[in-house]
């Protein structure tokens, strides 16, 4: 073994040591070699820059070692495939084009693994985009797409007419060809939220919310009765103030906010079922006023505080995370 030259190079049995560890030379090929040894066998277990720099350090000398390890981890298709990503989401909220009108454009969704009420254990929720009213439809399962397409002609489109487009999610109702061809014989178009996109059907996930925290403070007791509620609830989401319209979606429809009636105590000759009554839409009437304003957020603004604006060009690669 020769003595270390003023850099630190050594001459032993063949092998150049550099303060102590193998030096890898200028040939690429034997570098990559190393960290794959080290990174991607069954010790390395694809482990991160900073360990796997190290692993190599131990032994190993080159220039350029660290910023070889971290270029080849970064192309790694095995650690970009089952690692998690670390980094906010990539690409800014796109918000849906503003409708022209009321009911012209309608999003759709189901709740469901509800309790029985009167043997319903579905809510479909239709809501208007433009105005922000909904309606609560209550539905037996199973349920085909027919079911559910009289179900929105008998309550929705007898009320408002047919909408130019219906926006859902990958629902097996709503991708299937009968639910697909009706709406085609109607002229309505059908747009689907893109896969493992939920924001795309964003609002009527926010009416589920919505929906599901006035009824769990309802009913919470006696979840089975939600059905019984179902009215009152859908009147307290359309007659409760909504921050992006500033006003109520009853108000945005019709032009005025609803009359909910002047409080009077029963007497005592009010007869027990007609109080009861009384005191259970008093009860909604409170309720209708203290929960909307903290369930509702702007959800762009919010949404985008967490994204980080990406832009690609035509021929550029990437990998999908499922």
């Amino acid at each position: 073994m020769h003595s270390p030259n003023d850099q630190g190079y050594t001459l032993d049995n063949g092998l150049i040591r550099h303060k102590g560890r193998i030096w890898g030379g200028t040939n690429s090929a034997v570098q990559t070699k190393i960290i794959t040894a080290f990174h991607s066998s069954a010790i390395g277990g694809h482990s991160g820059q900073q360990a796997t720099y190290h692993r190599v350090k131990r032994l190993f000398s080159w220039k350029g070692l660290k910023q070889d390890v971290a270029m080849f981890i970064s192309q790694c298709p095995t650690c970009q495939q089952a690692k998690h990503l670390h980094t906010h989401p990539q690409g800014l909220l796109q918000p849906l084009p503003i409708p022209e009108g009321a009911w012209q454009n309608i999003s759709l969704d189901f709740i469901e693994g509800l309790p029985k009420s009167e043997g319903y254990n579905v809510i479909l929720v239709v809501v208007d985009r433009f105005t922000k009213y909904a309606h609560f439809l209550p539905l037996k399962n199973p349920y085909t797409a027919l079911s559910v397409a009289r179900l929105l002609f008998d309550t929705v489109v007898k009320l408002h007419g047919l909408p130019q487009s219906v926006v859902s999610d990958r629902d097996k109702v709503f991708t299937s060809a009968v639910w697909k061809e009706l709406f085609r014989l109607f002229g309505v178009q059908l747009h689907l939220s893109t896969a493992y996109h939920p924001q795309t059907d964003g609002q009527t996930e926010r009416v589920n919310q919505c929906l599901e925290m006035y009824l769990r403070c309802s009913v919470g007791d006696s979840p089975a009765q939600w059905k019984s509620w179902l009215p009152q609830a859908e009147f307290w989401y359309n007659s409760s103030h909504h921050s992006s319209l500033g006003c109520s979606p009853f108000k945005a429809l019709y032009g005025h906010d609803p009359f909910v009636g002047v409080p009077v105590a029963a007497s005592s000759d009010t007869p027990p079922l007609v109080a009861d009554f009384i005191a259970d839409h008093q009860l909604h009437s409170v309720l209708l006023k203290q929960h909307l304003e903290r369930a509702q957020k702007r959800m762009k603004f919010t949404a985008d505080r967490l994204r980080t604006d990406t832009e690609f060009t035509i021929g550029d690669k990437v990998l999908l995370k499922l």
